[in-house]
């Protein structure tokens, strides 16, 4: 009976219902999947305990408002809710329910579901088992992309950075394997390699320091070369609308296990209109998940979008003026660790660990567009 009943239902939707088995294949990917670690940190890495996205009583049906709320940028939808009411008509036609995503995204300028442009699946074991070659090309990658930053940052435009020595200590000199978690605002799209043109050369062009960063998958990872290049150049395809349980999440993990440097923009796009976003709980997720709580250190700059234009036709600019202002490390390792003891479901954790950034984002901000401001 359930067979004879969804092949009515697909005779009535037709290419809609396709679409719709598409969208719940690939969310189940996303949420369901979670690969294994390298032999070398099984014993360290312990994933959720679960894979499956629960819905946040704040964020409910019932609690949000009609008009687009610009501070959450997310929709927890519930089926009941969701549905339109029954039609008048005798013969009413199918109705369509979306599948249960985990971070909904509310934004008008996306499409329904998920488009993947490019196939990924070669990319992550690269990323995860570096090989030597690996290495090479990568160091060629980083020097020449480091290298063009500086210049831009510091030669063609006029670059003020405010507690740069604290930045510089931390990737470099911070304590052996502890993981150092960078976060942003992301005014522009030169914002990540930009900013780090502002750091020594030993640093912006040595593959070995440098951050791993994620990219947008249907930006920067739309063919064979792009992708490659952004590979080498230690960046993690994220597919955007597929929640935080997704592969780019999972490695980023796995690379805080290792004590690397990775910078996150927890706005999840590039914030043209400088609005206020409830930040993303992919970042609550690595710092709660990783065997070593990371270092946390807050980045807020101003400029970036002057110097390389969110219109085209895209071309970088010349003596504008740049902010960036590294904030205190915030010291979340009570906090989480309390967290883990009161066995705070991982859901509700990352949430409230993104909410401590997000406190920190706000007073950040408020200080460094004064400092920017004062500068003209």
């Amino acid at each position: 009976m359930l067979m004879v009943k969804c092949w009515s239902l697909t005779r009535h939707v037709g290419s809609v219902s396709t679409s719709v088995s598409m969208r719940n294949f690939t969310y189940s990917l996303a949420g369901g999947f979670r690969p294994p670690l390298q032999a070398l940190l099984t014993r360290h890495y312990t994933p959720a305990p679960e894979a499956r996205p629960l819905p946040d009583e704040r964020f409910s049906a019932k609690n949000q408002p009609e008009s687009k709320d610009t501070s959450t940028q997310t929709d927890r939808i519930s089926l009941s809710t969701s549905l339109p009411p029954p039609s008048p008509s005798p013969n009413p036609p199918p109705r369509r329910t979306p599948p249960p995503m985990s971070d909904r995204i509310s934004d008008p300028d996306r499409g329904s579901g998920v488009t993947i442009p490019y196939k990924l699946d070669w990319i992550f074991p690269r990323l995860r088992n570096p090989t030597m070659f690996w290495y090479v090309t990568s160091q060629i990658v980083i020097t020449v992309v480091g290298l063009f930053s500086k210049f831009v940052l510091t030669f063609w435009n006029k670059t003020h950075v405010c507690n740069r020595d604290r930045l510089i200590h931390l990737v470099s000199k911070r304590p052996k394997g502890v993981p150092l978690v960078t976060v942003s605002n992301h005014y522009s799209c030169f914002d990540d390699p930009g900013l780090w043109g502002t750091l020594p050369i030993g640093l912006v062009c040595n593959t070995f320091s440098i951050r791993w960063s994620m990219a947008a998958h249907d930006i920067c990872f739309t063919n064979r070369w792009h992708s490659m290049f952004f590979m080498f150049g230690k960046c993690i395809p994220v597919v955007r609308g597929n929640g935080v349980y997704q592969d780019a999440i999972n490695l980023c993990i796995e690379k805080a296990a290792q004590g690397h440097w990775i910078h996150v923009f927890p706005e999840g796009k590039v914030n043209m209109e400088k609005e206020e976003l409830r930040l993303k709980w992919g970042v609550g997720r690595i710092i709660y998940e990783s065997p070593k709580i990371p270092i946390i250190l807050p980045l807020w700059h101003e400029g970036m979008d002057d110097v390389l234009p969110n219109v085209e036709p895209y071309v970088f600019n010349r003596k504008k003026q740049v902010t960036l202002n590294v904030g205190q490390p915030l010291d979340l390792n009570q906090f989480v660790l309390d967290l883990k003891k009161r066995n705070v479901p991982e859901p509700e954790a990352r949430k409230l660990i993104t909410d401590k950034i997000q406190e920190a984002f706000r007073e950040l901000r408020a200080e460094t567009e004064k400092l920017h401001r004062e500068r003209f």
